[in-house]
């Protein structure tokens, strides 16, 4: 079997996952086997990061939230509860925004849905 070169081709290859595996530490960054290792790895960790992401900010909307509908004396699901029943439909990212930059906004609309049922 004649013998197959493989010098740009694999010179690329080696120098694609050493770039991507620039800001890593020691042997990570330079040694192309263990590199390629880390490489992958964080390829897996930055798309489980994506989607930790989404829950990790909802999660501090809710907090911000309640925090809000408390001290208008209402609880989080109490103050969701109201605001299904009358038909508001603003997701929790505006109505957590609304609560700290605006708290007197976040009072009138406590407010109101406290007075439609």
């Amino acid at each position: 079997m004649t013998r197959v070169k493989r010098g740009n081709v694999a010179r690329k290859r080696r120098k694609r996952v050493l770039k991507s595996a620039s800001g890593f530490r020691g042997a990570h960054s330079k040694l192309f086997r263990t590199s390629k290792q880390q490489v992958l790895k964080a390829l897996k960790y930055s798309y489980i990061g994506r989607k930790t992401k989404k829950r990790l900010f909802r999660k501090l909307w809710i907090c911000r939230i309640n925090a809000a509908s408390r001290i208008n004396n209402l609880n989080y699901s109490q103050f969701i509860n109201l605001l299904k029943k009358s038909s508001i439909s603003l997701n929790r990212k505006m109505l957590s925004q609304i609560a700290i930059l605006d708290p007197t906004c976040f009072k009138r609309i406590v407010i109101r849905i406290s007075n439609l049922t």
